[in-house]
């Protein structure tokens, strides 16, 4: 079983079987982090093993998933809620049996200008599935922890430097974001 994974600013946790949590606070208002996480094309920036997000609608998009040894996967996932500057629900579109269903909550940080992040992953298969991802050498809640340190480092600076449960090479001098961009 997965222990809680800390890193400098973030955090994860297991409270059941198939939910996992972490947490992470950023030195950026509420707006800017939900709006750069809103944009889903974002999300290769600091996703370990997502490699690319296209919008195919207004609430539904296809990521390319790269996974142990190299073999590329592809999912559909569908925007279910969100609440602006509050929260981004969504999941994957498919065999309801292998869902897996995110939760982003965004909230105001204890100090002005910061902003508390919030991720519950659902995901299938309980115990079961655990033990099949950490035999290929996956572990979800190290992943989570890790994805929210780097939207942490990809939003204050620009740059991804944790390059911990990530596909080899994915984050290298080229990994900027600005707030400028559109």
């Amino acid at each position: 079983m997965e222990s809680e994974a800390g890193m400098e600013g973030s955090s994860a946790r297991s409270p059941d079987r198939n939910t996992i949590e972490a947490e992470v606070t950023i030195r950026r208002p509420v707006e800017t982090v939900y709006n750069f996480y809103r944009d889903f094309r974002n999300l290769p920036r600091f996703l370990g093993d997502v490699m690319d997000v296209e919008l195919t609608g207004p609430d539904t998009s296809r990521w390319t998933i790269q996974g142990p040894l190299g073999i590329r996967a592809h999912w559909t996932v569908r925007v279910t809620e969100e609440r602006p500057n509050e929260l981004i629900r969504y999941e994957t579109v498919g065999s309801p049996g292998l869902k897996t269903t995110w939760d982003i909550h965004f909230s105001p940080g204890s100090t002005e200008g910061e902003t508390e992040v919030r991720e519950e992953m659902t995901m299938p298969l309980g115990r079961a599935g655990r033990a099949a991802l950490a035999a290929i050498g996956k572990f979800p809640a190290k992943e989570t922890s890790s994805n929210l340190h780097r939207l942490k480092q990809v939003i204050e600076t620009g740059r991804v430097t944790d390059t911990s449960y990530a596909v080899r090479g994915k984050f290298s001098e080229n990994s900027t974001w600005h707030e400028s961009r559109d």
